[in-house]
């Protein structure tokens, strides 16, 4: 029961529009029909500028963080050498906390189950899972972004590199986890291909570099400068190209 209840917990605290508050708090917006429509850090940075969008970032990933910190507080409770629920891994319970704290973000209830993409909640969960490679991913992700200015191609950098990092990392370890290793290849994987169409405007170069307007009145400025291309098939609130 003690599991569920703490399950429960990670996709309320994953649930918690952050970014819905900031904006209805600071100019009286929804941001969803505002910037990308997303409600994630990145309109946030777009629409109410950097400070703000700074701000909805870390909350953004202290979710993850948080949940899977409670998650791992539990499971080390556990008695040594006891059979645990349902014989699966203490690891795969706090990934568990840390996915369906990223679902909370995508599907919140509190608004409407809309959301963001997750990405910050899942970096977040990365943060307690495998620190050292996510403080890595970070800086690949900082270098690509001010080099370029491209959140996408920042994104989909931090992705390629997260997965190499925590497979050397582990493997250096005395106790390799190998479900953490196939974890985090599946879901890098699974951000590339969320970010195809992005993909391919790089490749032509028509992909947008972040604007920040600071100002909800150039909303849809901000959108049309954000997607050069709205096709997205079967994607949740907002654009492809953001990576909150």
């Amino acid at each position: 029961m003690l599991l569920v209840l703490f399950l429960v917990l990670a996709f309320l605290l994953g649930a918690l529009p952050f970014s819905y508050i900031i904006g209805r708090q600071v100019k009286g917006l929804d941001l969803r029909r505002h910037g990308s429509g997303n409600l994630g850090a990145t309109n946030v940075f777009r629409t109410l500028g950097p400070w703000w969008g700074g701000l909805c970032l870390l909350l953004d990933l202290a979710k993850g963080a948080a949940a899977v910190g409670l998650m791992t507080w539990l499971v080390n409770t556990w008695p040594a050498g006891e059979p645990t629920p349902f014989h699966i891994t203490p690891d795969l319970f706090r990934i568990f906390a840390g996915v369906i704290a990223a679902l909370g973000h995508t599907f919140s209830p509190f608004v409407g189950f809309h959301g963001g993409k997750g990405v910050a909640t899942t970096a977040g969960a990365f943060a307690v899972l495998a620190p050292f490679s996510i403080i890595i991913a970070t800086v690949a992700f900082l270098a690509c972004f001010l080099t370029t200015g491209i959140v996408s191609l920042a994104s989909i950098t931090a992705s390629a590199v997260l997965p190499v990092s925590v497979l050397l990392f582990e493997l250096k370890s005395d106790h390799p986890s190998s479900t953490i290793i196939v974890f985090v290849f599946l879901i890098c994987g699974w951000v590339i291909f969320k970010h195809r169409n992005n993909i391919i405007r790089l490749q032509n170069g028509t992909e947008a570099k972040i604007v920040s307007t600071g100002n909800h009145g150039q909303g849809d400025d901000a959108r049309t400068d954000a997607r050069p291309d709205t096709s997205s098939a079967g994607e949740n609130s907002g654009s492809a190209d953001e990576g909150s």
